[in-house]
């Protein structure tokens, strides 16, 4: 993974966003430009994982400047609809998908969209490369066709009929000869090419103002949704001062407050920098306190931004110490050479099944996913950010080190990233080995009596701390997907770049 004059480390969700980020880096892209290009890419090629239509976060570390968080979160819509809009438009689904459970598709389950305008703040403030041209790998890729990746095809096996077979344009573009599509296969989107040919030239806030916002509320007003050109013209993605998170010689910088993520990562990963061993005992120890507070407390505010900074400044109350005091998803990680790191985290749910007629982009279910609307579904008030699990990280220690690192997976991204900065910015491993450890997961309400289970992969050491720890436990053999698929890339104290992708998904890892 080198290559003659290596520019940037980067983490992929697959190889044709790889290919992406490799083309922009050796035009001469930055880590954002290279990040954003992977990004559009993945968000193209992972049907029903992510898609633009979604939520983004995004962490940018200057070489020159202060870490920053541009929030492209979705909202909650229906601003200017009347209160007899709320509550409709929602399709009940109940799939075996991540063990089990229920969420509502349908174009009343679509939030405000936020990723465009996320990634389109953050080229503004950052990219070095046109639009244009950060844009036109993904243009490419759709009118050429891509292959169906196994981690979008078994995701599609289990909720191809249920969420993406009830809507037109779902059904065309992801079933062939009445199934749904399969790993290998290709797929070739050429409304989505001119979509993305759109945006390209007109600028990002085409999907807020221009000719795709009008296509997106005529599709909502036609089939009970509740997004409105009020949601879409006054939306404004946040500019926020990273989470700050001191862990011995590295300072990482995640996403903050109203974010969950971001916080619930800094709660475990201080707690843990301040235990002796940092082993399987005190992760499960660590995430049971964390998650269950979670579960019983935060998830239930009404106001997450405040709740966030109050889990931060009560952190003692659980026994945590030592704390700063300032679904479906796709990840990209980078580093380059001049020092800058970029985290992209993006998710659109678990997809609303639903595409805007004549556009290829694909809606998302924010507010159907029922752990992320804790208060009940359309309980919000329009304009309010939804709850979110994205936590993109980036990090820098002495010697020139710089660290940018994300994941996928739910509730399982802070869990999944606690556990992989663990075992390298604390306990010193490579970065790829730090990838593929064995992880676990505490489900806060798990068990057949409602407490909490310890997921985890199949490890003998961590049987051992499940059994000591008197929790039951599940094994879900090893490298589940369940468990997220963590991308990160290093810049090493001699300059040398470094990649890792996860075993668990397609993830790939490229120096470009």
């Amino acid at each position: 993974m080198s290559h003659p004059t290596p520019h940037a480390a980067i983490a992929a969700p697959n190889r044709a966003a790889a290919d992406a980020a490799t083309r922009i880096a050796r035009s001469g892209g930055n880590a954002v430009d290279i990040a954003l290009a992977a990004m559009c890419v993945a968000m193209t090629t992972e049907p029903g994982i992510v898609s633009s239509m979604g939520g983004a976060f995004l962490t940018v570390w200057p070489d020159d400047g202060p870490a920053e968080v541009i929030d492209g979160n979705v909202q909650m819509a229906g601003k200017g609809r009347p209160a007899s809009a709320f509550g409709s438009g929602l399709r009940e689904v109940r799939t075996t998908y991540g063990g089990g459970l229920t969420l509502f598709a349908g174009h009343g389950s679509v939030a405000v969209p936020g990723a465009w305008a996320g990634m389109g703040r953050a080229h503004e403030r950052h990219g070095s490369l046109p639009w244009a041209e950060v844009i036109a790998p993904a243009i490419d890729v759709a009118r050429a066709g891509f292959v169906v990746g196994t981690a979008a095809a078994s995701y599609l096996n289990l909720v191809g009929e249920s969420i993406f077979g009830w809507d037109e344009g779902s059904r065309a573009r992801l079933h062939v000869d009445s199934r749904v599509i399969r790993a290998g296969e290709v797929v070739v989107d050429e409304e989505l090419a001119q979509t993305y040919e759109h945006i390209a030239s007109e600028g990002w806030r085409t999907a807020y103002t221009g000719e795709l916002a009008r296509a997106l509320v005529a599709d909502m007003d036609a089939r009970g949704g509740l997004v409105s050109h009020e949601d879409l013209a006054e939306y404004e993605p946040v500019v926020r001062e990273a989470l700050p998170i001191d862990l011995g010689e590295w300072q990482l910088a995640t996403n903050p407050p109203p974010s969950v993520g971001g916080p619930m990562l800094a709660l475990m990963l201080t707690a843990l920098a301040a235990r002796e061993r940092r082993d399987w005992a005190d992760i499960i120890d660590i995430q049971r306190a964390v998650l269950t507070y979670r579960a019983s407390e935060h998830d239930l505010s009404a106001d997450l931004e405040e709740a966030g900074w109050a889990a931060l400044r009560r952190a003692q109350r659980y026994g945590l110490d030592g704390l700063p005091t300032s679904p479906n998803t796709a990840n990209v990680s980078v580093v380059d050479s001049g020092g800058m790191a970029c985290a992209i985290t993006a998710s659109s749910g678990y997809g609303s099944g639903a595409i805007v007629p004549g556009t290829g982009l694909a809606l998302n279910n924010a507010l159907g996913e029922l752990e992320l609307n804790r208060l009940g579904v359309h309980a919000l008030a329009p304009g309010t950010p939804l709850a979110s699990n994205m936590a993109p990280t980036v990090g820098r220690a002495p010697q020139g080190r710089r660290l940018a690192i994300g994941s996928p997976g739910a509730d399982r991204i802070t869990t999944a990233l606690m556990q992989v900065v663990n075992q390298g910015c604390l306990h010193g491993q490579d970065l790829q080995t730090s990838v593929d450890a064995p992880r676990v997961h505490i489900k806060a309400s798990g068990a057949p009596d409602g407490g909490p289970v310890v997921e985890h992969e199949s490890d003998p050491a961590i049987e051992i701390a499940v059994a000591r720890s008197g929790l039951p436990g599940h094994d879900h053999g090893a490298r589940s997907m369940y468990f997220g698929g963590v991308g990160a890339a290093y810049r090493r104290e001699d300059a040398v770049l470094i990649s890792a992708g996860d075993p668990r998904r397609d993830s790939v890892a490229v120096v470009a």
